[in-house]
């Protein structure tokens, strides 16, 4: 029990953050099973467990445990026959590991502008790329699109075209699972989705990510390669490059844990967003972002878009106020046909990400926020309003 002081100490100091692991005596007792177990070194009894329970909650019939959504995005890929000469399209407002993974797979990522309402990809410039570089001779070896801040990209769109083009599609679902899509759980569209459980997750594994699809052959292809693709002989036998990819079992009671957390999260998150929302409703300029479908999205992170030519303060202001007071906040991801490293690449491009990157702010949205860190971070915005606006 922190005494009175200590507790105005910790509230004036304490750092908040956008999202940190939300972890208990849960985690902490699965962990130490786990352990107590024998099984320290990779895989083992909670990994089989893991696998088995993150394929059910995405409606899938494999599932593969691995080292980080990265490690996914990459190995689904390969599984795919995505190769060097090949185009991969995948969306242009995402983190960078979508299109690093691209580019490890040796193939040239093409990205797509976002929809003003959800920043997910435009169907519509999706059909136009596909179509322009079908005319050009070019082979697309996959389209990867990227579920936003929890929010499932309109696969009904998506998929039709991929089909009618006959191109397969990987789900980059690293940020959205437990959120649905035309009834349909996050992870359950393409021919596999990725997953991520970095520490900044709506669950964790500390690291790690997972692989899930419905095609048995596809599942133990992954599963090869991402235990450094050796072959099933007494000795070290190996006829292909593999990868050191998979999740470890301790990691893995830590994810069962959470899973089981995962629905209590993410309405706790949710209830957070119902306050911004609240709060941000009679604040002229101000909207949130993506809150149409909100009832489908995870509320992994919630952000607002701010319009300048009425609030008169752009969100970096609002950003650096909040720091003030230690309190974490971003833009929303910077488009990929933005950042230097992709500075000479492809893009099917409206303007719109690049809009939302310029006015969007991501604010703090953990689940193991308490109900004063989100009173401190109101007070904050209020006292920042009031002297914008005196």
């Amino acid at each position: 029990m922190l005494s009175h002081r200590e507790d105005k100490l910790e509230t004036v100091s304490r750092r908040i953050y956008m999202s940190s692991p939300d972890v208990g005596q849960a985690e902490e007792a699965a962990v130490v099973r786990a352990m107590r177990s024998g099984w320290i070194a990779p895989l083992g009894p909670d990994v089989d467990a893991f696998e088995s329970e993150l394929a059910q909650k995405t409606g899938r019939s494999f599932a593969v445990a691995l080292s980080s959504g990265t490690a996914a995005l990459h190995l689904g890929l390969i599984g795919l026959g995505v190769r060097p000469g090949t185009v991969v399209i995948t969306s242009t407002m995402t983190f960078v590991a979508t299109a690093n993974a691209i580019v490890y797979a040796g193939a040239e990522p093409f990205f797509i502008d976002s929809l003003e309402e959800t920043g997910n990809m435009d169907p519509a410039l999706l059909e136009t790329a596909l179509k322009e570089l079908r005319a050009r001779g070019e082979v697309v070896s996959a389209i990867v699109p990227v579920d936003l801040l929890g929010k499932v990209a309109d696969y009904t769109a998506i998929e039709s075209i991929a089909k009618a083009y006959g191109v397969p599609v990987l789900s980059d679902a690293a940020e959205s699972l437990g959120a649905s899509h035309a009834g349909r759980p996050a992870g359950s569209f393409g021919t596999a989705a990725a997953i991520s459980f970095n520490g900044n997750k709506i669950m964790t594994t500390s690291g790690g990510g997972v692989l899930v699809t419905d095609d048995a052959e596809f599942a133990a292809r992954i599963r090869y390669l991402a235990t450094q693709a050796r072959q099933p002989v007494t000795h070290y036998e190996h006829t292909e490059i593999g990868y050191n990819y998979r999740l470890s079992n301790i990691l893995a009671a830590l994810g069962r844990a959470q899973l089981n957390r995962l629905d209590e999260m993410i309405e706790r998150r949710r209830s957070i967003r119902a306050r911004y929302s609240q709060f941000f409703a009679d604040v002229p300029g101000i909207g949130m972002f993506g809150d149409a479908g909100d009832e489908f999205d995870n509320c992994w992170l919630t952000s607002i878009v701010v319009d300048r030519s009425v609030t008169g303060w752009s969100p970096a202001e609002l950003s650096e106020a909040l720091a003030q007071d230690n309190i974490e906040s971003r833009p929303l991801w910077k488009p990929m046909h933005l950042q230097p490293v992709f500075a000479e690449a492809r893009v099917q491009d409206a303007g719109v990400s690049h809009r939302l990157f310029e006015r969007g702010l991501t604010l703090p949205s953990g689940s193991v926020l308490r109900e004063r860190d989100v009173d401190r971070i109101l007070d904050q915005i209020s006292a920042f309003l009031g002297a914008a606006n005196p």
